[in-house]
């Protein structure tokens, strides 16, 4: 079906389910308001990833859909509000039953997305070869996107975390402005992809001994526990922000942070989008979970990679750090709150 990018008035993009893979979308998004500069982009996402979404410079609206399983009522209802909504286009980035029914139901005339999971509803698809690892995902999306002729020469990730923000946060968490922080995150929902804690721990322990660096631990609510348990009785430079703050602030403190170490995890790919440096974990073993599809985007990133994450050392990634440090290997997006800094 031939697409007139001129009557393209509103877009339906869908994304609801987790943020880390929401934020690798930015610049697929970015390529359909290039496209179709004059059309409203509306995006649906799951409730939490709602302040996330509301930082993107690209989303016009957004919709909560919570990425769960619905009833067939539930569904009706969706259908029906997007109905209401009279959208031009919608694209489908994860594939989903629910959606390709309320699409096609909505009377929605261009429908693009995978074929999966009732892809015969869609009028532009392409089979989901994500799993193969063949490319990023962020160049997954962006190949979606592109058989609505959508494409964008920018595909950096972006958000907007102004100044009020960042000074926020330093008032809602006790910090101070320009001491220099370290974020680490040892939490992952698939345990398969874990590096052990106890070596975060010992980790963290030679950051602030060596460095005198103040070390920011962050992760859910679900993570708490332990972390108080195992990071406890690190002194006066260790901040335990587990559980405590929301993702839009999570944003605005990656963004004063020096350095981010992480699993494969949304953090990672959180700290990407306000550039800050991250070296990643990964295990290379995995079928469609490897770092070349799921690795922090963009330069300045380090991925350390093993067939199994028992086989990376403690002092492998302290020295990844100090290599980091002493020799400036990454540059970094500096904060608005200090235009002058540049590199760790």
């Amino acid at each position: 079906m031939q697409i007139n990018a001129g009557k393209i008035r509103r877009i339906l993009a869908v994304r609801n389910d987790r943020f880390g893979e929401f934020l690798l979308n930015i610049p697929a998004f970015r390529a359909l308001k290039e496209t179709f500069p004059k059309a409203e982009l509306t995006v649906v996402v799951d409730s939490p990833v709602r302040g996330l979404a509301g930082a993107v410079p690209f989303i016009d609206k957004i919709i909560e859909w919570p990425g769960r399983e619905h009833n067939f009522f539930e569904i009706a209802y969706l259908s029906g509000k997007l109905m209401r909504g009279r959208f031009d286009l919608c694209v489908i980035l994860n594939p989903s039953k629910e959606f390709n029914i309320a699409a096609y139901a909505a009377g929605i005339p261009l429908r693009a997305g995978y074929d999966r999971k009732w892809g015969f509803l869609l009028t532009h698809k392409i089979k989901d070869l994500k799993s193969l690892c063949q490319k990023h995902e962020v160049e997954y999306n962006l190949e979606l996107v592109s058989l609505v002729q959508a494409k964008t020469d920018n595909t950096a990730l972006a958000l907007t975390i102004g100044e009020d923000i960042e000074k926020a946060v330093l008032k809602e968490y006790g910090l101070d402005y320009p001491s220099e922080y370290i974020a680490i995150h040892p939490w992952t929902s698939d345990p398969i992809k874990k590096w052990s804690v106890n070596n975060f721990q010992e980790l963290a322990k030679r950051i602030i001994k060596e460095f005198n660096i103040r070390l920011i631990l962050i992760g859910g609510g679900e993570n708490l526990p332990e972390s108080q348990i195992l990071f406890s009785g690190l002194g006066h430079n260790f901040i335990n922000l587990t559980g405590k703050i929301n993702l839009v602030h999570l944003a605005a403190l990656l963004k004063m942070c020096k350095l981010l170490i992480s699993l494969d995890s949304g953090p990672a790919h959180l700290a990407a989008c306000v550039g800050t440096p991250v070296i990643a974990l990964f295990r290379n073993d995995l079928p469609g979970k490897k770092a070349k599809r799921w690795g922090p985007w963009g330069s300045g990133h380090l991925v350390i990679e093993k067939n199994s994450l028992s086989d990376i050392t403690v002092d492998e990634v302290f020295q990844k750090i100090k290599q980091i440090r002493n020799g400036s290997e990454v540059v970094r997006k500096v904060s608005s709150l200090d235009p002058l800094r540049g590199t760790l």
